[in-house]
């Protein structure tokens, strides 16, 4: 077992070559394969819903908690891997596309074959369709039944044709969203929650960002590949500004929430966030270099993306601060429940 490689798998997405890779263990093939630095994020909604359930004054069961994060976060595996064979299969990753620059691609790469990376899909989707079962077992059907379903498809139709039809960026944000968040906080307390839906806004918008500066980063190889993403129907320019509207959203969006006393003042502590996103302002008002500026991380984290390391390190921030308030915020909902309510 190759711990240090599970370590820098859950970190960036490392290049090997074929010969390292050979010698890895299956964990570590996996972790790789599935992009398992990015999975976080994912990890981090489903932690919400729990939140959210426990702020709202539900008591959940920790059993169900658990076997969702590890549902929806299988789920994103399966989803990053078929993203990969989609584009393979279609011809995408060819003539130094993007997404073999900056991390590998195991089957472009010669790392694996078709029928092994398949297989990989195969096993992590079972997994997390068998968590997706065992969930609507346990909540009585309805619309869990839904909600699987609507993960199921964006899991096979997101890299194609959604992306494709500038539909990907807006299906993070439903996907992220009300599908991990609302979807999980239904599954632990059988309510669905509008409020949760709105609430969990200012970290779904930080997720998004990513994925829109990832496809400004690629937007001019995406267009010739007639890949039409968002950022390639409305221009660079426009794309850059409308990261930087969802990058500034979430702080309005918190105070709105305390003000509306969803949020204790407590969620005030997000703002520590601010001069990370200060600090990227600059390079979102310009459109990228043609070269790697001095100092920028080259590789993994880095060149040839440029917006989207950018997006990942306020997400980042944001998120972190986020998570932490709304712990803080639960602590004082459970032990001060008639504190800061309308």
């Amino acid at each position: 077992m190759n711990f240090a490689m599970w370590k820098k798998a859950l970190t960036v997405i490392p290049n090997v070559s074929k010969e390292e890779w050979d010698k890895l263990d299956i964990i570590s093939k996996w972790l790789i394969s599935s992009r398992a630095a990015v999975l976080l994020m994912t990890l981090l909604s489903a932690v919400l819903a729990g939140l959210f359930a426990w702020h709202d004054g539900y008591k959940i069961n920790l059993l169900i908690w658990f076997i969702l994060v590890i549902g929806l976060v299988l789920s994103h595996a399966a989803n990053n891997i078929f993203n990969d064979y989609t584009d393979y299969s279609r011809g995408v990753d060819k003539d130094n596309y993007y997404r073999t620059l900056y991390g590998p691609q195991p089957v472009a790469d010669g790392l694996m074959t078709k029928r092994q990376h398949l297989t990989y899909f195969a096993i992590t989707g079972l997994l997390s369709l068998a968590c997706g079962i065992a969930l609507v077992v346990i909540s009585g059907g309805g619309l869990t039944w839904l909600l699987l379903g609507l993960g199921a498809f964006f899991v096979l139709f997101y890299t194609w044709p959604l992306k494709y039809i500038a539909l990907g960026e807006i299906s993070v944000l439903i996907v992220w969203g009300p599908l991990m968040v609302g979807g999980g906080y239904f599954v632990l307390t059988h309510v669905w929650s509008w409020n949760v839906i709105w609430a969990s806004l200012p970290y779904v918008l930080g997720v998004t960002t990513v994925i829109f500066g990832k496809h400004i980063d690629k937007m001019l190889i995406d267009k010739a590949k007639k890949i039409f993403t968002l950022p390639v129907l409305i221009g660079e320019k426009a794309a850059r500004y409308a990261v930087l509207v969802m990058m500034a959203l979430p702080y309005l969006l918190v105070l709105v929430f305390i003000f509306t006393r969803y949020f204790t003042p407590v969620l005030i502590l997000v703002f520590v966030a601010v001069p990370t996103l200060l600090k990227l302002v600059p390079q979102f008002l310009k459109p990228k270099p043609e070269t790697r500026p001095e100092g920028f991380p080259d590789g993994q984290g880095g060149w040839p993306l440029y917006f989207a390391p950018q997006g990942f390190v306020n997400t980042r921030a944001f998120g972190t601060w986020f998570m932490l308030a709304m712990i803080l915020d639960v602590v004082i909902r459970v032990a001060f429940p008639h504190f800061w309510v309308l």
